[in-house]
């Protein structure tokens, strides 16, 4: 299992279930999320002391933050060719969302074949998504459940090809698996996603 810095957590979070905007970014929303951000990359920097008693550390992020932090902090961060990524917190581990996609640009990627169904996927699309994240001792899995482009059922092979090209890079040319397991960064123990709302434990 490879670690990914905070950022790059909610990259995956956000392209995981390949997640479309519901409503305007708010900057005051961003703001609490970055400086939120900040102090869970800082205290997981922080190694705890040995002879000291462990504290729990919570942090609780709502949807409005993480997503308005999508659209006005991290756009350097989003692949080109995925648009107006949003994540949502559906209660009891589960989450769902939703972008706009580039199909061209994975389709064209390589040689199609009459059976291959990401030769007949074009254009620019809304791609659906909902699963489960499960999380403990600071390992973190993703269940799909369902995908959709533009309503119509998506196979979990092609999504998961989609996946593989836009989370590539240079340093993990393979972009990422959604049934590999990820080792959650800065001493993050588990993420609690309750209705609109995800708690980050340390």
């Amino acid at each position: 299992m490879k670690s990914r810095g905070l950022p790059g957590l909610v990259l995956a979070l956000a392209l995981t279930p390949l997640l479309i905007a519901q409503t305007p970014a708010n900057r005051k929303d961003a703001d609490a999320f970055q400086a939120k951000l900040t102090h869970i990359v800082e205290y997981g920097n922080v190694p705890p002391p040995k002879a000291a008693k462990p504290v729990t550390r919570h942090t609780k992020v709502s949807d409005a933050e993480v997503n308005a932090y999508l659209r006005i902090h991290a756009t350097e961060q989003i692949p080109l060719g995925v648009v107006d990524p949003t994540i949502n917190a559906m209660g009891d581990g589960r989450v769902s969302g939703s972008a706009i996609v580039d199909l061209d640009a994975v389709r064209k990627s390589k040689e199609r074949g009459w059976m291959d169904p990401m030769g007949y996927l074009t254009g620019r699309m809304p791609l659906t998504a909902s699963g489960r994240l499960t999380t403990k001792n600071g390992v973190g899995r993703f269940e799909l459940e369902s995908a959709e482009v533009s309503g119509v059922p998506l196979p979990k092979t092609v999504l998961q090809e989609l996946l593989t090209y836009y989370s590539r890079t240079p340093d993990n040319p393979s972009g990422i698996n959604m049934d590999d397991p990820f080792e959650l960064p800065s001493r993050i123990k588990e993420i609690q996603v309750a209705r609109g709302s995800a708690t980050i434990v340390q």
